[in-house]
């Protein structure tokens, strides 16, 4: 059973490459206190005064991880997902310290696998995610997307013509199309959670929940 652990607990980033350096930068923005460490004394120099605190260390042995106190974190991110033995291997130490939470980036399913059995709690495919979010966004009908692991969509874009100028319960959205009109955005405005009685107009930008293949065929619909 996954440990529950607080929101506002440090984090241990390990890999401070392009996707490790992004997480340790927006957790200390979001005022978590990060260590965060790597190999690779350029990039720890590098991220020394963006992060609370970088350390070089080599994740792969026990007592380097001992000697920076890892066991004394409840979350850890792995983030070298491209050294696929090393992300193994530095998962399976945290494992063994006793890390509750335990996130980790795969570079494929069957990388994903095995971190999730050596103990991963949390398996990150950020290329895969990435370039799914992108596919949606260049096909011009979207302006952002999020899937989640059950089918569970939820999308930005603009309103389609029918739902305009009339309230929401009247356009019929979720009993014809099965989606939800979770928030609206008007120009000069912050997002507003959308009521049934929510009038959308020609200027607004949605967001709407749903499965995937509801999503796509309601984003497909005349503009």
């Amino acid at each position: 059973m996954v440990e529950m652990v607080r929101g506002d607990s440090p984090v241990l980033v390990i890999g401070l490459g392009r996707f490790g350096a992004a997480c340790a930068g927006e957790l200390d923005r979001l005022d978590r206190e990060v260590l965060a460490i790597d190999e690779n004394l350029e990039l720890v120099q590098k991220w020394s005064d963006r992060v609370t605190h970088t350390v070089q260390a080599d994740a792969r042995n026990m007592d380097a991880l001992r000697q920076i106190g890892a066991q004394d974190f409840q979350v850890a991110v792995v983030a070298v997902g491209s050294l696929i033995e090393a992300s193994v291997l530095i998962t399976a130490n945290l494992v063994d310290l006793k890390v509750p939470q335990i996130w980790a980036k795969a570079v494929s399913q069957s990388h994903g696998k095995i971190l999730a059995r050596v103990g991963a709690n949390h398996v990150i495919y950020p290329e895969r995610e990435a370039g799914e979010r992108v596919a949606h966004l260049v096909s011009g009908r979207m302006l952002d997307f999020i899937r989640f692991d059950d089918d569970f969509v939820l999308a930005k874009m603009y309103p389609p013509k029918f739902i305009r100028g009339i309230g929401l319960n009247q356009s019929g959205v979720r009993t014809k199309y099965n989606v939800t009109v979770v928030g609206v955005k008007s120009p000069g405005k912050p997002f507003r959670y959308a009521e049934a009685d929510t009038v959308v107009t020609n200027h607004d930008l949605i967001i709407v929940s749903g499965t995937n293949g509801d999503i796509e065929r309601f984003a497909g619909l005349d503009r």
